[in-house]
């Protein structure tokens, strides 16, 4: 009898131990306009209005985490929503997208994803699964929103554009 008293508890512990996805969103936006001159430009005054419209749509998003790359554009795009959220912003390494993947999924809540117009699109496509796959934006497109939503059925990726808000 207390045998099978432990092997329940075990089970019921192990149950207990989903590895179901945790139902958030993730929002993955390139960084704001930059001017064109420095190996590590600033935004422009565009970019920095676009980086106070993206925290503006993110106000009401409950973002409990914000990653950016480690270049002075991506972390100010990143700077109002971390701000207006109460969060530090996280550097990631754009070369390593397996390891963002990895703790993007591994977090409760929703998060801010600032990369680059050869990162975001790549960083989306780990979410759509089979679906149609994103490719590198333009030099001149930064318009776009990932907006990744992950529940118990799995990820689905949508592309909306700053206009949309």
């Amino acid at each position: 009898m207390k045998n099978l008293i432990l092997i329940l508890v075990g089970v019921l512990f192990l149950a207990s131990c989903s590895t179901a996805p945790k139902e958030k969103t993730i929002y993955i936006v390139r960084h704001g306009e930059k001017v064109l001159t420095g190996d590590d430009p600033m935004l422009s005054e565009v970019g920095q209005l676009r980086s106070q419209k993206l925290a503006q749509i993110l106000s009401d998003k409950g973002i409990e985490h914000v990653f950016s790359t480690n270049y002075r554009r991506t972390r100010d795009t990143a700077l109002p929503t971390s701000m207006q959220a109460g969060v530090e912003t996280q550097i990631y390494d754009p070369r390593n997208h397996d390891e963002l993947v990895e703790q993007l999924n591994s977090l409760d809540g929703n998060i801010l994803v600032v990369g680059h117009s050869n990162t975001v699109g790549q960083i989306a496509n780990y979410f759509v699964g089979e679906g149609e796959k994103y490719g590198d934006l333009s030099d001149d497109e930064y318009n776009f929103i990932y907006i990744v939503d992950i529940n118990k059925d799995g990820s689905k990726v949508t592309r909306k554009t700053f206009r949309d808000y």
